[in-house]
């Protein structure tokens, strides 16, 4: 399996995996606080400090997994993943780095550390737009 596709194939389970993770901090808080499945706000205001900011991982997850996904899909649909495999890995790595620093701490280092590994993945990003646009 090319890098390109363990990395589609990683962003996609670890999506899953935030979803998972979500869902066990929203079942414990339900079953601690007895708060009702059915009334949790979705974007986790009405949450602890560590629920909050594991609901705003996830989304943050869903919200930025379309952009490398499609570099990556398109590049092993047109055969072209000596584009992607190179950096694909960095990609995969920033985004499990960036929800699991939003996870842990919103200080300002640990923001300064998601906001390094976002630029990472959009300058990965961007440059496979500019090599697929100049193949």
């Amino acid at each position: 399996m090319s890098t390109t596709a363990c990395a589609v194939l990683g962003l996609a389970t670890w999506a899953i995996v935030m979803t998972v993770i979500l869902l066990v901090v929203r079942l414990s808080a339900s079953m601690k606080d007895g708060k009702k499945l059915n009334s949790f706000e979705h974007e986790g205001r009405d949450m602890q400090p560590f629920g909050y900011r594991v609901t705003r991982a996830h989304g943050n997850t869903i919200e930025n997994l379309a952009i490398p996904a499609s570099f990556l899909l398109y590049s092993l649909v047109t055969s072209q993943t000596a584009i992607t495999d190179g950096m694909a890995a960095w990609v995969l790595w920033s985004r499990v780095g960036q929800s699991v620093v939003h996870m842990i701490s919103t200080s300002v280092p640990m923001v300064l550390v998601r906001a390094t590994l976002f630029t990472i993945q959009t300058t990965v990003c961007a440059i496979w737009a500019w090599k697929f646009l100049h193949a």
